[in-house]
């Protein structure tokens, strides 16, 4: 990349859509080589110093900003967007002119030498359509130069395009697990399970369980044979103007370094972001960038037994990144942990799929968002067998229902959301259920009637 290229990069619009890298090296952390000798949770790729990651970063041409360590991964927040570290796997999301996939081969060696993982297990790239292409650089600057970078280092991968490709639509890069199998036989990774939901009609069977137990109900081995892999985001653009504004700093540029952590957690509390999920579960890490700009990394735990026993994972994430110009607004949200197939009323639980989806969308206000939810076809094909209807069907309906349906009071949540309560509705304009190799998608977009 030459100084002319930096140089343009620097200016004119920034480009919100992050690239997401993530990839396994094992099927779970329990196939860490030294899971069973670790007395702190610090084995595998949590075991790699901080600086040895700084390094790679600095490939990608990002910062580290601050960090969060929990029970089964430390948080890394970034100057452009964030980093997840987990014993078996590791999530790279990079926004702006980022140089994401440039970091891989450092990666796959840092695992290596630092971590006793030689091979990757699985590996994952996936991107909105970028709003300003050509300010991309390397092989970001076009889809078919991020494949043929792909494939030059792993020779069982396969690209796809899902929406329209004159419109909305998201790019994923997936390769096949390879041989070898995790503890327990299953070659699936081992994170937890979204179950269906049943918001948009009512459906003959069973009734629906809660994928989440209560806090002081710990799940059964019954529940970890089916648990496996799902990852649900929320990419909205072109924000409202008076959801871009809280977004701005506030404070003077000669402080605004100083106190970006206390604005960034400041803006999470006034905005209800803290309300998203329970607070008891949730450890929050934020920052406010000047003279716009907002990041955050929250580790959720989930599960009271979380951190305990490497082959019953209770830990998640969830991360947003806003970037609130005119012109190019963007926000993301990203998720991994399990969400309840039905609403609770209880304040202490996880928010169930179309609760969560109402209360981001109330506080970004997008004129169009697409979402996704991209899960193991063991556990869809697992779910459809039991309720008689897919995973990836069930969260296209609690799509449909929490933006095209007028909410109840009762269905937002606590009082402190609703008083903020986005009214609009929206037109579905795009629904696609895709069936990948070993995994299933739900894919739709939406715009403001």
């Amino acid at each position: 990349m030459t100084s002319a290229d930096e140089a343009y990069a620097a200016s004119g619009p920034f480009e919100g859509p992050e690239k997401l890298l993530e990839i396994w090296f094992a099927p779970s952390a329990a196939d860490c080589a030294d899971a069973a000798s670790s007395t702190d949770g610090k084995y595998g790729l949590r075991r790699v110093p901080r600086a040895i990651w700084e390094e790679m970063l600095d490939i990608v041409k990002c910062k580290i900003l601050s960090v969060v360590e929990g029970t089964e991964s430390d948080a890394y927040l970034l100057s452009e967007s964030s980093f997840f570290v987990s014993p078996h796997r590791l999530i790279l999301k990079t926004c702006g002119t980022t140089l994401n996939l440039l970091g891989v081969p450092r990666i796959l060696e840092i695992a290596r030498d630092h971590a006793g993982l030689p091979s990757v297990y699985r590996l994952f790239y996936s991107r909105k359509a970028f709003m300003f292409p050509e300010r991309q650089l390397g092989p970001h600057r076009e889809w078919k130069a991020e494949i043929e970078f792909l494939d030059r280092l792993f020779p069982n991968g396969a690209a796809y395009t899902v929406g329209k490709v004159n419109g909305d639509h998201w790019l994923l890069y997936l390769t096949a697990p390879t041989s070898g199998t995790s503890s327990n036989g299953s070659t699936a990774p081992s994170s937890p399970r979204l179950p269906p939901d049943e918001n948009d009609a009512p459906q003959a069977g069973p009734s629906n369980v809660n994928a989440v137990p209560p806090a002081d109900n710990p799940v059964d081995d019954a529940d970890d044979a089916t648990v496996s892999d799902y990852t649900i985001e929320i990419l909205m653009t072109h924000l409202s103007p008076e959801a871009r504004a809280p977004f701005f700093s506030k404070a003077p540029p000669e402080e605004a370094d100083a106190t970006a952590g206390a604005d960034g957690m400041a803006l999470s509390s006034e905005l209800g972001i803290t309300e998203l999920f329970p607070p008891h579960l949730t450890t929050l890490d934020a920052y406010a960038f000047s003279p716009c700009g907002y990041s955050c990394n929250a580790l959720l735990k989930w599960r009271p037994d979380a951190g305990q026993d490497p082959t019953h994972p209770g830990e998640g994430y969830y991360t947003i990144h806003v970037t609130p110009e005119e012109g190019w607004s963007y926000a993301s949200f990203e998720c991994n942990v399990p969400l309840p197939t039905s609403p609770t009323d209880k304040a202490t639980s996880v928010p169930d799929l179309k609760t969560l989806i109402r209360r981001v969308v109330d506080i970004f206000h997008p004129g169009r968002l697409t979402l996704t939810l991209f899960i193991s076809s063991k556990d869809n094909d697992a779910t459809e067998e039991e309720e008689g209807v897919s995973a990836v069907e069930a969260a296209q309906r609690a799509f449909k229902s929490a933006l095209t349906l007028p909410a109840k009071r009762a269905d937002r949540g606590d009082d402190a959301v609703t008083e903020r309560a986005f009214t609009g509705l929206y037109k579905r304009t795009d629904k696609i259920n895709y069936e990948f190799g070993g995994y299933d998608l739900a894919f739709a977009s939406f715009e403001l009637r």
